[in-house]
C-alpha cells in the first residue's frame, strides 16, 4: 500500500513526538531493513527506526500469519461455482 508524503510525515512526527515520552506499540510484517518501503527516504527511515528501538523491547515471532492462514482457509471454503450442492449436502 502506497503512502502519501503527508501520511509518511504524520507517522514520523508521531514517532518523534512520542519518543522518550510515552509508549508505542507497533506491529509490522516488514523487517527494519525493508522500512525504506514505508518512509522512502533512507535518513528518515534510519531516524524512525532509531527512535523506535532506543529503550525498546522487540518481540519477534517466527510463526505463520494468522490473517494469511484465515484468508487461505476462507478461499478454500468458498463453494465451487459449478457445484449446485451446498457443502452440508455433499456426501449424502
Amino acid at each position: 500500500m502506497q503512502q502519501t508524503p503527508d501520511e509518511i510525515e504524520v507517522l514520523f512526527t508521531f514517532l518523534a513526538e512520542r519518543y522518550e515520552r510515552r509508549s508505542v506499540l507497533i506491529t509490522s510484517n516488514l523487517v527494519f531493513s525493508e522500512w525504506d518501503r514505508i518512509f522512502k527516504n533512507p535518513m528518515t527511515t534510519a531516524a524512525a527506526i532509531d527512535r523506535l528501538v532506543h529503550h525498546s523491547v522487540i518481540l519477534e515471532f517466527a510463526v505463520p500469519s494468522y490473517r494469511s492462514e484465515r484468508a487461505k482457509t476462507a478461499k478454500n471454503d468458498k463453494p465451487d461455482p459449478g457445484d449446485n450442492h451446498p457443502k452440508s449436502q455433499r456426501g449424502k
